[in-house]
């Protein structure tokens, strides 16, 4: 079974909803230093299972990656900068595409496979923090 590429009007969906996540990032990273006490509310994964959960430290890796700390955000959670470097890459290309009114068709388009790779860095990297937990 084939699947039809993304339309122009789904394209361009993605394209302002891209700028309405940045304006959610930015307001998020906000509210994260000038209300430190949000950073330490309990993740209640760990709390019921003592173990860590699939999104454990993205937080952290998010303030790092704005404050300019690659490698250290990438320690954290490599889900985080994998996107960062998608979404720069999505927003760029297609503020070019749309600029140029289409004439340099440019845009990087959706594919299914930039979601698997982010499922498997999720998981991998869930995987691997919680087996550091009992060695």
């Amino acid at each position: 079974m084939t699947r039809e590429p993304k339309t122009n009007s789904q394209q361009k969906t993605l394209y302002i909803l891209g700028w309405f996540l940045l304006a959610g990032c930015v307001l998020f990273y906000f509210l994260l230093i000038y209300v430190p006490s949000i950073r330490r509310l309990p993740c209640w994964f760990r709390l019921f299972t003592g173990l860590y959960c699939p999104g454990c430290g993205a937080t952290r890796a998010f303030v790092l990656l704005c404050q300019g700390r690659l490698l250290a955000s990438l320690a954290y959670s490599p889900v985080v900068l994998y996107s960062a470097v998608l979404y720069l890459w999505f927003m760029l290309s297609n503020s070019i595409e749309f600029l140029s009114k289409g004439r340099l068709s440019i845009g990087m388009r959706y594919r299914n496979l930039y979601l698997y790779i982010g499922i498997l860095l999720i998981l991998g990297n869930w995987i691997i923090k919680n087996l550091l937990l009992f060695l």
